[in-house]
């Protein structure tokens, strides 16, 4: 569990990892995917699953400068994990009554924060 952990764990991996199982994609289109992201950290998640070899970067040269990033094989071999791991979510937004196909990612990201700060100050 630890080697799964240290390599698609941190705040912004597996939606890197699952916006990138639908094929390839420029760093902006990234970063327009995960709007919550700042490009620092993006730039640092995708270096570090590209060191793990999970992802791989094409930098081709032309002006202006082209960047794309792909899974490897290796990296695709996550798709299963992700998908679970997405269902479960899904599954945990029903049960706190959001439907997740109402909301945007980002969106019930911040609902269920609001309703866990509610619980905590209630406490």
């Amino acid at each position: 569990m630890e080697a799964t952990v240290s390599v698609i764990g941190g705040l912004w991996k597996p939606l890197i990892l699952f916006h990138l199982m639908g094929g390839t994609l420029r760093f902006m289109e990234i970063t327009r995917r995960i709007p919550k992201a700042t490009q620092r950290m993006l730039t640092l998640q995708l270096r570090e699953l590209e060191d793990d070899g999970v992802v791989v970067r094409r930098v081709y040269p032309q002006v202006p400068p082209k960047v794309e990033y792909e899974l490897t094989p290796f990296g695709r071999s996550l798709a299963p994990v992700l998908l679970t791991l997405r269902e479960w979510g899904m599954t945990y937004l029903r049960s706190q009554g959001v439907e997740p196909d109402a909301l945007p990612t980002c969106a019930a990201s911040e609902l269920l924060a609001s309703r866990a700060k509610a619980r905590a100050a209630a406490d």
